[in-house]
Order: structure tokens, then C-alpha cells, then sequence
């Protein structure tokens, strides 16, 4: 999606997400421009605020140029041929049409587009996708896209060995909640036969075969009137708390980067809120440009190289 790279920036930022009927309908047509105005302007000083605790800017641009870059260097010095990545974005700069303008002014001719969302959802991946789509087409550029990696074996092997660096932060042999917080959906998308629940539900099937451990499932990140899907992390939270939990070791699921949503909505305020009940909450590192999932996005870049054709 990208973010603000400026307090200044996070009310445009709002407003550029909320346009888009594709992550979300709000009223007719025609008035979702005001309603997305509307909606902006409330949220905006929340969200400052939000930003302004983690440094008063999104690291998300920075972290996925640095994935870009440790990518581009994994795959050049495997293949033969000259491969350039480069990261755009949805609702921010660097934005995705920009990027495509600078590889057409550099006589590149076929681009491979690889979602960093790792579940589908139309309101997530293929929004995204479809604004690459609508560009690449209009420069004339021969195009490939991975839209999802749900169960990925590297995929899966990197978010194994950040649940085990985050279990050696557990304190001797107390007991410990594992929970998965993955990014919440609107629930009439999934009713309408979005994939993203399911895409989910693979990769906590194949994590827990390789961890043997179980977790929970919940849903942060909720926002605009409607119906989002269950539970939503702050309910589990309090609920495991309540239960006598007094670790939780807790993994932003559908999350590849750090951003606001664990920087500042798991870091600090669900963190706070376990606090005041005497409960530790423990993040698992993000994946970011850790070497396992380097790897992972390496492997997937070349399998879709060869899918399209373009690699031998």
C-alpha cells in the first residue's frame, strides 16, 4: 500500500486509500471522493499522532527498496541475464505508474510484477495488480504477476525462524499464547468469494506442520463503517489475558514489513494494553529483508521468470 513519508503527508495518504473502491465501497460511486474526504480529515490527527510515535514518517518504502535491492543482488549473481528490481507502491511514492514510466525510459520491455502481499485479496493484491495491469498496458510493456505466495516453502521457513527467535524471549517455561494478527478484511468481500481467509489458513497449515505449535487467528487494523471480519486482535488479546495467559508471543501474519501496524498498533498499543494486566506481549521480528525471505522472494522472481517464458 506504501505510507506517509511526512506527518504532512498522512491525511493525503488517507485520502488516496479511501478513494479506492477497490479496498473498499463507500457509498455510490460518484460520492466516494467526498466520503473518502470526509473520512480523511476525521482520521487524519489519529493517525499523525500514530506516525509521529514511530518516527514521524512510514519505514514501509525504505524496507521494501532494501528488500528490492537484496532481491536484484540474490538474482544476479544466480543468472545469467540482468535482472533490475525496483518497488512501487499503491497509495504513496514510489508509486507503482512512476516506476513502470522509469523502466520504460530504460528500453525495459518485459517486467514481472511480484504482490508483497502474501494472501490475495481483491482489495489488497488486486488492487494493486490492477493498477500495475492498466499501466504496463498503456506503455506497451509484456508483463508476468505473482499475486500470492501463501504457502511458499521459503515463505513458510522464514516465518518459522522468526517464531523461534521471538519464543527465546519467553522467560523460562511460563505458558505462552501464540497468535496469529493478520491485516482484517470487510467481511462482505470474503461472503462475496474473496480468497484472502482461505489463503490464510494455508499458511498457518503448513507453518504449524513445520513448528508443531498451534495458534490463534485474529484480525487487526480495522477501519471505515462496515462489517470486519472476527476476532479482532485487541478481543483476542483480552481474552487470552483473562484466561491466564501470561505471554503472547504475537505474529503479524499477513505483514512482510514493518510499518504502522506493528511499530506502533502492536508495539505500543496492544503491548500497553497487555501491560496494564500484567501480561507480556512479545512480537516476532518482521521479515523485512531477513536472508530467509530474501531467498523466498529470490526463488519466487525465478519460478515466475521461467513460467513466463523469459528464463531458460
Amino acid at each position: 500500500m506504501g505510507g506517509p513519508d511526512s506527518l504532512a503527508a498522512v491525511r493525503p495518504f488517507l485520502y488516496s486509500l479511501f478513494s479506492d473502491r477497490e479496498i473498499i465501497q463507500l457509498g455510490p460511486r460518484f460520492l466516494q471522493p467526498i466520503i473518502a474526504w470526509a473520512i480523511s480529515m476525521r482520521r487524519a490527527p489519529k493517525s499523525r499522532a500514530a506516525y509521529a510515535k514511530i518516527g514521524g514518517m512510514s519505514p514501509l518504502a525504505s524496507i521494501t527498496g532494501a528488500q528490492a535491492k537484496a532481491v536484484e543482488q540474490s538474482l544476479n549473481e544466480k543468472l545469467q541475464e540482468k535482472v533490475l528490481c525496483l518497488a512501487g507502491m499503491r497509495y504513496w511514492d514510489p508509486r507503482t505508474p512512476d516506476i513502470l514510466h522509469n523502466m520504460k525510459d530504460r528500453d525495459i520491455a518485459r517486467v514481472l510484477g511480484l504482490s508483497l502481499y502474501p494472501h490475495y485479496s481483491r482489495a489488497t493484491s488486486g488492487s494493486s495488480i490492477g493498477e500495475f495491469a492498466r499501466c504496463a498496458g498503456k506503455l506497451g510493456l509484456e508483463t508476468h504477476v505473482i499475486d500470492s505466495f501463501p504457502d511458499h516453502p521459503g515463505y513458510i521457513a522464514a516465518l518459522a525462524d522468526i517464531i523461534q527467535e521471538g519464543l527465546k524471549k519467553i522467560r523460562g517455561r511460563d505458558e505462552f499464547a501464540l497468535v496469529y494478527s493478520a491485516h482484517s478484511l470487510p467481511k462482505s468481500m470474503v461472503e462475496e468469494g474473496d480468497p484472502y481467509v482461505k489463503h490464510l489458513h494455508r499458511t498457518i497449515t503448513a507453518l504449524e506442520e513445520l513448528t508443531g505449535l498451534k495458534g490463534r487467528l485474529c484480525y487487526q487494523s480495522r477501519s471505515g463503517p462496515v462489517e470486519w471480519l472476527e476476532p479482532a486482535t485487541d478481543v483476542l488479546l483480552n481474552e487470552l489475558a483473562e484466561k491466564g495467559f501470561h505471554n503472547l508471543l504475537v505474529l503479524p501474519i499477513s505483514f512482510v514489513s514493518d510499518h504502522v501496524e506493528t511499530l506502533y498498533e502492536i508495539d505500543i498499543l496492544y503491548s500497553g494494553m497487555m501491560a496494564e494486566k500484567g501480561v507480556r506481549l512479545i512480537r516476532t521480528p518482521s521479515l523485512n529483508d531477513r536472508p530467509l525471505f530474501i531467498n523466498a522472494l529470490s526463488d519466487l522472481v525465478e519460478q515466475g521468470l521461467k513460467k513466463a517464458g523469459w528464463l531458460g
